[in-house]
């Protein structure tokens, strides 16, 4: 069996941030991947590069082509796109081998461990990752727009009527939600070095709304998208205490982990880290300085499944439990669930009821079930669904194909 040919699309109506990839063998099987951000350059680093060295191939060989690309790539860098397009050609090798094998992913990984993996709603709208509202600023990750009131447009609801969207939530049987609030605050000085007490109590007032009204029947997450520095990071910390969150992710940047480690021992609040890592090495060296009390990883950011699965066991060692990250595409989420359903140690599965409602059944074939606030394991081979065909139609969608012959 041989790899013969590379499909990659852009849906831009529906999710211009999302690459759709596509990979096709001598024997009819089709994997299906994808990415995240700059689709456009992700796109020509899988048909211009790695499409030359994928040609040919035997799918299965999954681990080879994984560590060939990869290594290739570090001769100039393999942070950003690189690491991307490999994360979505890993998914479609990994989907290939479940077809195969007429497997479900999950089972691939060592079988099941999880049968559902619990959810929690992070409080975004269709207009986050979508093109539903103008406003809609998808190309800047920690600038998704509010957007208007409207049906599942949970980012309207969270800033404006928190606690009837944390009594939704519940009466559909999620634990927990997340909250972007502090986003605000940080667009107003383009990231700042300080953060008035007024804008703190403007961006945890969601909070404190839900407490007084429910307690803790609902746990609390808030993300800050990495804007802020350690003492602004710190400030906000301190006022979080007091709503027993679940978890507070991003608070500031990433880039030095000895900082990382020094807010977490100060903080007072449990810590996640981070969906901005993207090379095995930085887990190892967050775990390593005790930088996080979860590790959250974006699969198509990371590697795709096989690093995914590396990043989870290696948490394993140190009893750090794994969060997954997703407010992206539908395969990304499978990533997650799939590495979830073989592991004891994913605790929670990041998803958008307005993606999983709105935008990704306009994308795949099979819709993604959540019952009780848990997400069902997929039962069919491979991933357990496929790309909507009518994305991949040449002159549409930015289409390109690179073939064997």
């Amino acid at each position: 069996m041989q790899i013969t040919k590379i499909e990659t699309s852009i849906a831009e109506s529906i999710m211009p941030g999302l690459l759709l990839v596509r990979i096709h063998t001598s024997e009819g099987v089709v994997g299906c991947g994808e990415t995240y951000y700059a689709p456009h350059a992700v796109a020509a680093m899988i048909h211009d590069w790695m499409s030359h060295y994928l040609m040919g191939k035997n799918p299965l060989d999954i681990e080879a082509h994984w560590r060939f690309l990869y290594e290739r790539a570090t001769n100039f860098g393999s942070r950003g796109t690189e690491l991307r397009a490999i994360s979505a050609i890993d998914l479609a090798l990994w989907d290939i081998f479940g077809k195969v094998t007429s497997q479900p992913v999950w089972q691939l990984l060592g079988g099941c461990v999880q049968e559902s993996i619990r959810t929690y709603n992070s409080c975004g709208g269709p207009s986050y990752g979508g093109t539903t509202e103008k406003e809609s600023k998808h190309t800047w990750p920690g600038y998704g727009s509010v957007g208007n009131q409207g049906p599942l447009n949970d980012y309207w609801s969270a800033v404006n009527e928190p606690v009837e969207l944390a009594r939704s939530l519940l009466s559909e049987g999620y634990q927990a939600l997340k909250v972007w609030t502090l986003d605000f605050a940080a667009h107003k000085t383009n990231g700042p070095l300080h953060i008035t007490h007024e804008d703190i109590t403007r961006a945890l007032e969601p909070f404190q709304k839900i407490r007084d009204a429910l307690g803790s029947n609902i746990e609390l997450i808030i993300d800050g998208h990495g804007f802020f520095q350690l003492a602004p990071a710190l400030r906000i910390a301190k006022r979080l205490q007091e709503y027993d969150i679940l978890w507070a992710e991003d608070l500031l940047r990433i880039d030095c982990v000895d900082t990382l480690s020094d807010f977490r021992s100060k903080a007072g609040i449990p810590v996640a880290v981070s969906e901005m890592f993207n090379g095995p090495d930085d887990f190892r060296l967050a775990l390593e300085k005790r930088a996080a009390d979860f590790v959250m990883i974006d699969p198509t950011w990371v590697g795709g499944i096989s690093q995914t699965r590396n990043i989870t066991r290696l948490a394993q060692f140190y009893n750090i439990p794994v969060v997954m990250h997703d407010c992206t595409g539908p395969l990304t989420l499978l990533n997650g669930v799939h590495v979830a359903a073989s592991s004891n140690n994913v605790a929670w599965q990041e998803s958008l009821r307005a993606h999983l409602r709105i935008l990704y059944p306009q994308l795949i074939d099979t819709p993604i079930e959540v019952e009780a606030g848990r997400i069902k394991i997929p039962q069919k081979p491979g991933l357990g669904v496929a790309w909507l065909p009518e994305l991949f139609t040449p002159g549409t969608n930015q289409y390109r194909a690179t073939t064997l012959t």
